[in-house]
């Protein structure tokens, strides 16, 4: 592992009182990771249609919504607070607002934990119980299992801290019902079949900034051939499990028609990426992020399929 100076620029003498008070907002939202919180988000209202055969409850979606995104929002500031050290080592991550000092790390502490305390009682006292305990268990998953002990630690990091982005697909289904049903667990495990090709194109392209961190992410210690293969074997997993929903009696024919299509061409991508990288190929000719970004498409196009088949069934 990397020795790094834990202490980031706002704890050598950087304070927050130059920065102005719309910066400092938008700082604070920063510290939530809203551009990953929308593919959480995405997740969790088209489960609640599936779950609720039709239409869900306006007021539902907007409360589930908002404590979900308050609670991804607390996880992810305690990961900002905890990763301060080497967030302050890496090009895509020095402009966080802890690196930059316009936010000091009391203050994202105190932050997460708020966001942490409201987002589980808005869960438990305007949805149920249930789904609070969900959304809890999620972020301290996220904190304490993949930050704290598995991050820094092994290169499964992502395979098993995955786990706290799968919850919210549990969640909206259980924020209609109450209750958890196998359709909720398949399309979990779509999301924990799916993080880790969808995260390791993207650690390959920047490899280099984990590697300076000292963060074994699998692309940092492993060849393309080796990290490519392991996209494969989790792409053609993800992509039978996305299928259980319709034999199980779950949908109806417009869900699997999609999950084939969007499986098909993501296989396609999978394996061109594996020849590639077979063939030596390195830098902007491994073209690792068409897959990144097809990956994004793909989890759009099965969930909006989830939202819509109960309508033409």
């Amino acid at each position: 592992m990397t020795a790094v100076d834990s202490r980031p620029v706002a704890e050598r003498g950087t304070g927050s009182g130059q920065w102005t008070r719309g910066a400092r907002i938008r700082a604070f939202i920063a510290l939530t990771k809203p551009r990953i919180i929308e593919t959480l988000l995405i997740t969790t209202i088209p489960v609640m249609f599936l779950a609720q055969q039709g239409v869900p409850d306006l007021w539902l979606v907007i409360v589930t919504v908002t404590a979900g995104y308050l609670s991804a929002g607390g996880a992810n500031a305690l990961n900002m607070y905890y990763d301060r050290d080497i967030d302050a080592l890496m090009h895509r991550t020095s402009n966080r607002p802890l690196v930059t000092g316009i936010v000091s790390p009391a203050e994202c502490l105190v932050f997460g934990i708020s966001l942490a305390v409201v987002s589980t009682a808005m869960f438990g006292l305007l949805v149920n119980w249930l789904s609070a305990a969900l959304a809890l268990g999620a972020l301290l998953f996220y904190v304490l299992v993949y930050t704290m002990l598995l991050k820094r630690r092994t290169s499964q990091n992502i395979v098993w801290g995955g786990i706290a982005g799968c919850l919210p697909v549990v969640i909206g289904w259980s924020s209609v019902t109450n209750s958890l049903s196998w359709a909720a667990v398949i399309l979990f495990l779509v999301i924990f079949f799916w993080t880790p090709p969808h995260y390791w194109p993207l650690s390959m392209k920047v490899r280099e900034d984990y590697a300076r961190a000292g963060v074994p992410m699998l692309p940092v210690i492993a060849s393309n051939k080796v990290v490519a293969r392991q996209i494969v074997v989790y792409s053609w997993v993800m992509v039978g499990v996305s299928l259980l929903l319709w034999p199980l009696g779950y949908v109806g024919w417009f869900y699997p028609a999609v999950a084939v299509a969007a499986g098909v061409w993501w296989l396609w991508e999978a394996h061109a990426l594996q020849a590639r990288a077979r063939a030596g190929m390195t830098g902007s000719k491994l073209k690792e992020m068409r897959l990144f970004h097809w990956s994004i498409t793909y989890v759009s196009l099965i969930f909006i399929a989830v939202a819509v088949d109960p309508f033409l069934r």
